[in-house]
């Protein structure tokens, strides 16, 4: 069997993903460039390390976020979708108990006029 997701939201979603990650990673590696360059006393290949070590640091905090925000973004959808349960429950209950009113002021009134 392939790897392949089987819905093309599935590919979307995983396409945003992999651009989300190569984003991050190329504004980590700017950055890191900025501030190794900061740092003329460094060799070249001790540049190149600060860089890498840089680059990487920056792409797991950006990842840290992420999960921070997808997993509040999980309970804010949680929250709210409780509260409209609860808003349709109050709704439904009113909406029966208007019509179970109107069903005893209807018999009421055909009690009296007959």
């Amino acid at each position: 069997m392939d790897d392949r997701p089987a819905t093309a939201d599935a590919l979307i979603r995983e396409l945003e993903g992999h651009l989300l990650v190569a984003a991050a990673r190329a504004e980590g590696r700017a950055e890191a460039v900025r501030f190794a360059g900061s740092l003329a006393w460094l060799t070249d290949s001790q540049r190149d390390e600060v860089e890498t070590r840089f680059e990487e640091a920056h792409l797991a905090l950006a990842r840290l976020s992420w999960e921070r925000t997808a997993r509040r973004g999980g309970e804010l959808r949680a929250e709210y979708e409780e509260r409209y349960r609860a808003l349709r429950r109050r709704w439904c209950a009113a909406v029966l108990l208007g019509a179970a009113l109107a069903l005893a002021a209807l018999a009421l009134t055909t009690v009296r006029v007959g």
